[in-house]
């Protein structure tokens, strides 16, 4: 069963984008009678923090969809759990991967497939998200929320297409316990109470922690810089891309990057991203740890390209690893 998750900040929802992205792609699709390059084409090939082919096991014998795509399952907790304590679920469907490890995925819209380690109601979980059309698949997997557990997704078409995205090879190598003090050692203290608030399950997004929020002790790190730069807003709705930056792409993105004080023609420029702070380190460390320095890790993180989206017509499968 889904884990039970509080009520989001409102946010841009990565499924709204994905739906969007559906529409957009069939539409040129129709119109062209060729498939467009998406956010994710550029990580086709050999990417930074890519996992070696056999990471990803003997994809020859995914067994073929009868409807959209496959998508597989991957143990990669490195021995911290047998199969039969790997579990995902879709659509009210749950299994653990000893049992059955893919799903023929239908075509379906802003759906979520969650993972559990140990029980299928375990604390343990995390998710992607995606939206899937009769001949496409669009989705991503998301810090935008939290981190609960190491995931990556590997999406090959039949074109040969094949992008990767999530949670770098090094970080699925080591242990959790590894990766939980790294992002401890590597975000300055204000963010200190992310690992704290819901250990040792998950690491929250700073929007969601009490610090951040309204009467929080660091209710103002990012509001007086975005003062700065004419943009009046509390620090929780600036890391959540809520209120008055709902609609603001550029402007929240801008924001959580520490950039949004250079000319606007700089803001899709990665180099110049997280060097002065305040800014968001949550965000940061995933990107810098996931492979090809790709991660939402906001709401706002595709400005740029920047997130893990990734989409393509007439897919093949979806193998997706759940790691420790």
């Amino acid at each position: 069963m889904p884990p039970t998750a509080r009520p989001l900040l409102r946010r841009r929802g990565a499924t709204r984008l994905i739906a969007a992205a559906t529409l957009a792609f069939a539409t040129f699709c129709s119109l062209t009678g060729t498939a467009p390059a998406t956010a994710a084409d550029h990580v086709s090939g050999r990417a930074e923090g890519q996992p070696p082919d056999s990471f990803w096991g003997d994809t020859s014998s995914i067994p073929p969809a009868k409807n959209v795509l496959t998508v597989q399952v991957l143990n990669r907790t490195n021995g911290k759990y047998p199969d039969d304590q790997v579990y995902w679920t879709f659509n009210n469907e749950t299994h653990s991967i000893a049992e059955q490890s893919t799903l023929d995925m239908p075509a379906n819209s802003a759906g979520r497939m969650y993972f559990h380690l140990g029980s299928p109601d375990s604390k343990y979980a995390d998710f992607i998200e995606f939206t899937v059309g009769d001949d496409v698949f669009n989705g991503n997997t998301t810090r935008v929320d939290a981190f609960g557990l190491k995931l990556a997704m590997r999406l090959h078409a039949h074109d040969g297409f094949d992008a990767q995205v999530g949670e770098d090879y090094e970080t699925f190598q080591e242990d959790r316990d590894a990766t939980w003090k790294k992002f401890a050692d590597a975000v300055p203290d204000e963010f200190a109470s992310l690992t704290e608030v819901e250990k040792p399950y998950r690491i929250l997004a700073p929007g969601s922690v009490p610090d951040f929020r309204e009467g929080g002790k660091y209710a103002d790190y990012m509001s007086s810089y975005a003062k700065t730069v004419g943009i009046d807003a509390p620090t929780s709705d600036i890391f959540g891309c809520a209120g008055v930056l709902a609609n603001e792409a550029g402007k929240c993105s801008a924001l959580n990057r520490h950039v949004a004080q250079l000319p606007e023609d700089q803001w899709s420029d990665p180099s110049k991203y997280y060097q002065d702070a305040p800014a968001n380190y949550y965000a940061k460390f995933w990107h810098d740890h996931s492979i090809d320095k790709l991660s939402y890790g906001f709401p706002y993180d595709d400005f740029a390209g920047q997130s893990s989206f990734v989409s393509h017509g007439d897919p093949q499968y979806l193998a997706v690893a759940v790691g420790w």
